[in-house]
């Protein structure tokens, strides 16, 4: 018998923890269905960032914004992080 390849074993363990800890998710119950609060955090992300579009149209900023679809969708991450920080932070 021989032992398992050390790669496997690296992959294997943060797809294990990542399945363990979906658990953990907070759920938010809205008309009586039930969504994972990070489904939440990503609709409020995309609309505070279309929110804030405008401001950067205004002060024209976007034309330094370069390349537009990663600026966009990385202050939608930030967005949302922030809104479960927000919302959903137990310290």
């Amino acid at each position: 018998m021989r032992s398992p390849d050390p790669t496997c074993i690296r992959f294997a363990l943060p797809i294990a923890a990542a399945l363990l800890l979906a658990g953990c998710d907070p759920v938010i119950n809205i008309a009586g269905a039930n969504f994972p609060s990070w489904l939440f955090c990503a609709i409020c992300g995309f609309i505070l960032t279309v929110a804030i579009r405008p401001l950067f149209v205004v002060t024209r900023l976007e034309g330094y914004l370069w390349p537009r679809p990663i600026v966009y969708s990385s202050l939608a991450i930030l967005m949302g992080c922030i809104v479960w920080l927000v919302f959903f932070n137990r310290i």
